[in-house]
């Protein structure tokens, strides 16, 4: 009788650590659904921008149609990215696109002095940072349920419940890594 009650006591006992376990993880995971959505929103901040952007220096570049038509090439395939990684991977594009058309403008005075243009240049240096910003939070939270799955003993059960460890946002050289220049 008492091995009996022990042995219930010892079940129920790991159908609550499985509970408080899987519930934790399935905070983390929202936690960092929330955080991609953060990344998202400024994404497409940024992407409403570039429109402005290219239409502002095509009036004063108009011969310069192959960078103009990168930025939004890059733009496009950011916007049809599907997971993370193809994320990072069109970020890193476009971010070197708006870097080829901010260096663009060196060559244009009159474009420097326009008041749109500078307009746009300084919400996108804002929205820039706050990417970078909602980049750090995301890739901290991924950081917080990535570790959460591998520890003891939520590793031993969270394969199981469905739970994976997320990507990080990570650019891919270093060179891509610095924000674009935009005060001239």
């Amino acid at each position: 009788m008492i091995a009996g009650i022990i042995v219930l006591a010892i079940i129920l006992l790991v159908v609550f650590a499985v509970l408080l376990i899987y519930n934790n993880l399935v905070r983390l995971r929202m936690s960092v659904k929330t955080a991609w959505s953060q990344i998202d929103v400024q994404f497409k901040r940024r992407y409403d921008l570039i429109p402005n952007l290219v239409e502002t220096v095509k009036g004063y570049a108009a011969h310069e149609r192959q960078t103009l038509d990168e930025v939004v090439q890059a733009r496009q395939q950011a916007l049809s990215a599907k997971n993370v990684h193809d994320q990072a991977q069109a970020e890193n594009i476009l971010t070197g696109a708006l870097r080829q058309l901010f260096a663009l403008s060196e060559s244009y005075p009159n474009l420097k002095a326009n008041e749109n243009f500078l307009q746009l240049q300084s919400e996108l240096a804002n929205t820039e940072n706050q990417i970078s910003t909602a980049r750090q939070f995301y890739n901290n939270t991924v950081q917080q349920y990535n570790s959460a799955i591998q520890v003891l003993p939520a590793v031993l059960f969270a394969q199981m419940l469905g739970f994976g460890p997320q990507d990080f946002f990570e650019l891919e050289n270093a060179h891509e890594r610095t924000v674009p220049k935009v005060q001239f």
